[in-house]
């Protein structure tokens, strides 16, 4: 267990204690079951709603849940968490609190059509999708809030390289499930009475246990600092964090650097998130020729879906072992607009395609803007906030990712209907808007290491 011994004295400007591999590993344990859960939705939601009755125009209102969560949840439980302290900590009862109902979420999900004489079938997927993805907020967000607390600066890179790491290594697994599963013979078409493959119930179902028993195990094996020793360790007074400071100031001092990056968030977001939901649509239409959901074309389509997206999570992997010294090198904004200069030519390409595995090709691309999506941002703007709104800052920070992902959820199905009802269309559009993103990350963000 990560016990952390006490300061011997209170002078202030002392270093955290040095952690070792596995306490620094514990604390970001339970962000691989959270992103193999995240990574089932993101691969999978189409797919169920689409089994379930969602009209292709519609899916990406229902895609809506995640950016409203996000958006109301992440700032309030970062303010909270800041300001709580329990037996189990500040952040850990968001962590396992989250864990628990996206746990819940994920089992009855997939199953929505058995829920048809309490609420009709794609009601009842829309009520847990949207459940899911607020808990998914409030187990996310105190994540990267705890290994600010509880890292040494001077090991806050291999903190957020092991978190990277994971987050990466869960998105693996969880995309590719349904393709296993499929594999060691689970059907993968929906049996008779059936809307939803058996892959994807199971696949949900392994997804939420490992959600559920990964956040367990950061939680018993991390134990956070106490108020005193965390003030002490970021020289603070201990009533800091007793301060009572309204919501709508802390936003009139948001970091400039916070503002300067909501740009590039913008259109950096807007893509990925018209990428999550036409993928499946666009490559069954585009490579299958189909657009019936309970295809057996189709339900390949999917499961192809969570192949390539398990490969844009290892190639972001592979590329996020050399991010910080080719930033070093190039500069952050450099490297930044390169990195999502590639995703961008890589969904483009996309339109260009009609065989299945020439789509690793453009996985290369989006993998490195991926990685540099979920790094360099945080690692531009973590120099430009207050120890003790750290979680309430970090929250704030989420809305340039919810802002662009609401406006993509309302344009989605205007976008399909301008672009000729053809779903692979719109994930170029997403390439074009990655590529805009990379253009404004070199004119408008001001880092200290350019």
């Amino acid at each position: 267990m990560a016990n952390i011994p006490p300061p011997a004295h209170s002078s202030p400007r002392m270093h955290k204690p040095k952690l070792r591999f596995w306490q620094i590993w514990n604390i970001s344990f339970g962000f691989l079951g959270v992103q193999i859960g995240y990574s089932l939705q993101n691969a999978n939601t189409s797919r169920i709603l689409s089994a379930i009755g969602a009209d292709p125009h519609h899916l990406s209102l229902f895609w809506l849940a995640a950016p409203l969560a996000g958006f109301f949840v992440q700032p309030i439980v970062g303010l909270s968490s800041d300001k709580t302290w329990t037996r189990l900590g500040r952040r850990i009862p968001f962590i396992l609190g989250g864990a628990i109902v996206s746990a819940l979420a994920m089992f009855f999900m997939p199953n929505s059509e058995h829920f048809a004489e309490l609420l009709p079938p794609l009601f009842f997927g829309a009520t847990m999708l949207l459940l899911m993805d607020t808990s998914f907020n409030v187990t996310m967000q105190p994540f990267r809030a705890l290994v600010s607390d509880m890292v040494d600066e001077s090991q806050r890179n291999q903190g957020y390289a092991i978190q990277s790491f994971l987050i990466n290594a869960g998105a693996v697994i969880g995309s590719l499930l349904p393709f296993v599963l499929t594999s060691l013979g689970v059907a993968n078409e929906p049996g008779e009475g059936q809307r939803v493959a058996p892959t994807v119930i199971w696949s949900f179902y392994f997804g939420g246990a490992a959600l559920l028993l990964s956040v367990i195990w950061t939680s018993i094996r991390t134990k956070e600092y106490p108020p005193a020793e965390y003030a002490v360790y970021n020289n603070l007074d201990e009533d800091t964090g007793k301060e009572k400071q309204s919501f709508l100031s802390l936003l009139k001092n948001t970091p400039a650097t916070m503002l300067q990056l909501a740009v590039t968030q913008f259109f950096s977001w807007f893509a990925l998130f018209l990428m999550w939901v036409y993928t499946t649509q666009g490559l069954a239409q585009h490579i299958w020729n189909t657009s019936n959901p309970e295809s057996k074309e189709y339900n390949e389509a999917g499961n192809w879906t969570g192949v390539i997206f398990a490969a844009y999570s290892i190639f972001a992997a592979l590329y996020s072992l050399v991010l910080t010294p080719l930033a070093n090198k190039l500069g952050r904004k450099n490297t930044y607009m390169f990195s999502l200069f590639a995703g961008g030519i890589s969904l483009i390409s996309m339109m260009f395609i009609y065989d299945k595995y020439w789509l690793f090709v453009p996985m290369i691309g989006i993998g490195i803007a991926w990685a540099a999506i979920l790094a360099l941002p945080y690692a531009i703007l973590s120099a430009s906030l207050p120890a003790k709104q750290t979680g309430v800052y970090m929250g704030i920070f989420n809305i340039t990712i919810t802002v662009p992902q609401i406006a993509a959820g309302l344009l989605g199905g205007v976008a399909l209907t301008a672009l000729g009802e053809k779903p692979i269309h719109v994930i170029g559009l997403a390439g074009a808007s990655m590529f805009l993103a990379g253009i404004f990350a070199k004119l408008v963000i001001k880092s200290s290491k350019d």
